[in-house]
Parts: C-alpha cells; structure tokens; sequence
C-alpha cells in the first residue's frame, strides 16, 4: 500500500474514533458503516481496520502513555486532539515499522485540517515527546527538550 493509502485509512479511523467516542457505538457497527459509506478501494483498509480495533482495545494503556505529556486532563483534552494522540502513540507503540518523525506529521496534518486552530502544536508537542521514552533507540542523538 502506499502513502496515499494510509494517510486516507488514518483520516478515515480518526472520523471512524471520532464517531465511536461520541456515539458510544459498537466498533464493528462503525466499521461496516464506514466501508459502505467511503471509498475504500482508495484506502488502506488493513491499517484503517488495525487503528479502528486497537485504539479502543489498548485505550486505558494508551491514555497512560500520554497522560504525563498532558497540561490537562484526559477529559479536558479536545477530542480530535485525543484521539490523533492515541492513534500517534498507538502507532508508536504496535508499529514499530512506521518511523516515528511519519507518526508525528501524519498526526499534526490530520490536527490541522480537523482540529483546532493551534491543536496540531499541541499535538506536535506531547508526540515529540512521547518518542522519546516509545522510540528511544529510534530518537537516540535527537536534542533532548
């Protein structure tokens, strides 16, 4: 698959999260919806399927990841902004096959086009730093903040 493919299966799991959050729907429900209602022929629907699953699986491990690189707590957090934080750290943490500065820019041009104004900073940030404790062979010699 390539990089057109699971930059449109991320954007489609995030609205899919998005969707599972908000409405408290069964993941599978939301699945079969969003492969009815997209295109994804265009879409790479093994990863799209991995993010959807796995986000709300390993979701109280992901949360305590993230939630020492919070300036807030979890709930307060926007939700777009949440959401691409647990798909960049589930990505760091179960795809290890995805350099984690793509992780980072995936997240932070999802955060632009779908989140607040300055989220993608936000979402920059607390993933910055998540690299380095999930990638830190990978960051090694990355100037440390």
């Amino acid at each position: 698959m390539g990089i057109a493919q699971r930059r449109k299966s991320r954007s489609l799991a995030l609205q899919a999260l998005y969707q599972w959050q908000l409405s408290g729907s069964n993941v599978s429900q939301i699945e079969a919806e969003f492969s009815v209602d997209n295109d994804m022929a265009k879409v790479d629907v093994t990863y799209f399927r991995e993010l959807l699953r796995g986000i709300p699986k390993h979701l109280s491990d992901l949360n305590s990841q993230i939630e020492p690189f919070l300036d807030r707590p979890v709930q307060d957090v926007d939700p777009i902004e949440m959401i691409l934080l647990r798909m960049g750290t589930y990505e760091m943490q179960h795809r290890v096959d995805v350099p984690y500065r793509v992780v980072i820019n995936e997240a932070v041009e999802l955060a632009k086009k779908f989140g607040g104004t300055d989220g993608h900073k936000y979402i920059n940030s607390v993933l910055d730093k998540l690299a380095l404790r999930l990638r830190a062979e990978e960051t090694r010699g990355k100037h440390r903040k």
